[in-house]
């Protein structure tokens, strides 16, 4: 998993989120998914935007995540998530900040 936070770059992994974080998985669109958030922030967690992959192994995921700043320059997020082989369940792979803007009536 990569995560770069603060312009700073990273990259985490799984083990330092597990170190730190109790993550569980979450339901989109009827998929579980597991996200390096806490479940605790899952109430606040919007879903913006999901887009799966043509064979369904894969997702991409903008997020807006409301625990601690209601400010949209802080809550955005976007993952990219990744079906693991053998079971059924999807697992970031990439987590990363992201502006949530609203778009014009030209381009909604």
């Amino acid at each position: 998993m990569d995560r770069i936070i603060e312009k700073h770059e990273g990259p985490e992994n799984w083990d330092s989120v597990l170190k730190y974080y109790e993550p569980e998985f979450m339901m989109i669109e009827g998929r579980s998914v597991l996200l390096p958030v806490e479940k605790s922030h899952h109430s606040n967690i919007t879903i913006l935007r999901s887009i799966w992959s043509a064979n369904g192994k894969s997702l991409t995921v903008f997020l807006k995540d409301t625990t601690y700043d209601d400010d949209p320059f802080f809550s955005g997020y976007m993952a990219v998530c990744d079906k693991v082989a053998g079971d059924n369940f999807f697992l970031a792979t990439l987590y990363h900040e992201w502006f949530v803007i609203e778009l014009s009536p030209v381009f909604a």
